[in-house]
């Protein structure tokens, strides 16, 4: 790791301790573009914490990340089953306008808790997204298109196996920011 992407690290690290919308799209609109080869693999996801409505509810759930076997094949809903057992979540299935106008009602333990219930209804091996570049701000990088979600993750370079993210939703007041390490190691039995 070279001085500039240890300041890079070094200030995500202070972000996620708690930041603003504003200081994290400054930061995000400061970062390199990702290539499309970039995404190929598994990495771990963690919210960004900004204020916004979504904060803390992937966590709750068990969000693990994402998984990128090809441009045109990706897991975008990654969770853990316990253990090391991961299993892809279809999001055609998971409510996001509900969720998105009330995050209270699904930001709760109640809902941590009926989540692996409704398991079987909600997992797939099917890949539910697609790797392509496209402009957002001005800057050409990977976004990942939703199959069926007006949501487009869009993703910046922090260092080569970090990156920051942010969830575009058609409707959001806000974007969603989220933090992607890339995984290493990660054994094909713990998938699906």
């Amino acid at each position: 790791m070279n001085a500039v992407e240890a300041g890079k690290v070094e200030t995500l690290t202070a972000l996620e301790a708690g930041t603003t919308a504003e200081a994290a799209m400054a930061f995000f609109d400061s970062l390199q573009p990702v290539a499309l080869g970039t995404m190929i693999g598994s990495w771990r996801g963690s919210g960004l914490p900004t204020g916004h409505p979504l904060d803390g509810l992937l966590e709750r759930a068990n969000w693990h990340g994402k998984r990128f076997d090809s441009p045109e094949d990706v897991h975008p809903l990654v969770f853990s089953g316990g253990g090391t057992q991961l299993y892809s979540v279809n999001p055609a299935r998971v409510p996001m306008g509900l969720i998105a106008s009330h995050p209270g009602l699904f930001n709760s333990r109640l809902a941590a808790c009926l989540f692996p219930t409704l398991r079987s209804f909600l997992r797939t091996r099917k890949p539910a997204a697609r790797l392509r570049m496209t402009e957002y701000r001005g800057v050409t990088s990977a976004t990942m298109l939703y199959d069926a979600l007006p949501i487009n993750d869009i993703f910046r370079k922090i260092d080569d196996d970090t990156l920051l993210c942010l969830m575009d939703m058609r409707g959001a007041q806000a974007p969603f920011f989220f933090v992607l390490r890339r995984e290493t190691g990660v054994d094909q039995a713990a998938r699906d």
